[in-house]
């Protein structure tokens, strides 16, 4: 099988190539793409790929800014840390919809219906798509979605789940996202920042600057400075000082006093 994998976020594709290698060795992955142009360029010149993992937030835009350019016909399972998209992915050759950060038996899972669907045995009176609709409006069901409680850390060939609670910041430094806990620890993850906002808690995380987003109770000072500038401490400490970007003070200022 041959497959590509759409998806801005370097770890992100990395952990997935190698769940598919885990998952068949046999399966070549004939590229990643971080980007929509990227995408419609590869597609245009390319063929005989069978199935795509693709991510909706790329580099340059929407994934579905490509089905608009080109005539992608190949089936899509969607990988993704936002659940509003599921309608309109499955209108466009979705096969699954897999939340982020992707679990192995899920995949496997549907990778399997993507077999089925697409063996020469398939029934097309079969109950899918609508056994897939079915858990797509039950997820949409109020109640159903919340932000992240946890996440998934992979460290080499080890998983570990570190929860929201224990998080005191998250950071971005040479492209790559970090998060640490109240006792010092730092990983790696698999989200960037932007992303990282629609899953939490907005009145416990701030977005302070573009490489910076901090707990409320991980705040321990802040600074005023002139010109409304803010310098806010945190614990744990922080490797450089830490401003609050001129376009979000007042805002952060609301969010202080909610």
């Amino acid at each position: 099988m041959k497959v590509v994998i759409v998806e801005d976020e370097f770890l992100t594709a990395q952990r997935l190539d190698g769940m598919l290698n885990k998952y068949d060795s046999t399966i070549e992955v004939q590229a990643i793409l971080p980007s929509v142009a990227d995408a419609v360029q590869w597609f245009k010149e390319n063929q005989g790929t069978d199935l795509i993992f693709m991510d909706i937030h790329l580099e340059d835009g929407q994934c579905f800014q490509i089905f608009e350019t080109i005539n992608l016909e190949i089936p899509i399972i969607f990988t993704t840390a936002y659940d509003e998209y599921m309608i309109k992915a499955f209108k466009v050759n979705s096969i699954d919809y897999l939340m982020k950060p992707i679990n192995f038996e899920e995949l496997v899972q549907a990778i399997e219906k993507f077999k089925k669907l697409h063996s020469p045995v398939y029934n097309e009176d079969e109950n899918w798509p609508t056994e897939g609709l079915q858990q797509l409006m039950h997820s949409l069901q109020p109640g159903t979605s919340s932000y992240k409680s946890r996440f998934l850390i992979s460290l080499g060939s080890r998983l570990k789940t570190v929860e929201t609670a224990d998080i005191q910041y998250f950071y971005s430094a040479d492209k790559i996202t970090f998060l640490v806990t109240a006792d010092n620890q730092r990983y790696p993850l698999e989200f960037s920042l932007d992303k990282l906002c629609a899953l939490l808690n907005p009145a416990e995380f701030f977005r302070i600057n573009r490489q910076t987003i901090v707990k409320l109770n991980a705040i321990s000072a802040i600074h005023v400075f002139p010109k409304g500038k803010l310098k806010v401490d945190i614990q744990p400490a922080f490797k450089d000082e830490l401003f609050v970007s001129l376009d979000r003070v007042t805002e952060f200022k609301e969010w202080l006093g909610k």
